[in-house]
């Protein structure tokens, strides 16, 4: 008989974030796709503080493949770098204002 053996497939980032230039008063948004889907832990940063879901910051999953942060109304000390993370996965972009 023959036996498989399933090592559970690490996660990986299909698509990382894009760096993005932006005016004051419009909104950035920052995407990020995961394969396999279902990472939990995924957290959000700008310039090293962590971002909350709030009216100025929207943090959303799609099939918990992609995961989107957008920054609405943002301002000139909002520049900076954008730090996505899912367990082991990092990836960085910088947002000019």
């Amino acid at each position: 008989p023959l036996l498989l053996c399933h090592a559970e497939e690490a996660a990986v980032i299909v698509s990382g974030l894009r760096s993005t230039d932006v005016f004051v008063g419009e909104s950035a948004t920052f995407t990020c796709e995961l394969s396999p889907p279902g990472v939990r832990s995924a957290q959000w940063w700008l310039d090293g503080t962590p971002l909350h879901n709030n009216l100025v910051t929207e943090i959303s999953q799609q099939d918990g493949r992609i995961h989107t942060l957008t920054l609405n109304d943002v301002a000139c000390h909002d520049s900076g770098t954008v730090t996505f993370r899912a367990g082991s996965l990092i990836s960085t972009a910088k947002l000019l204002v």
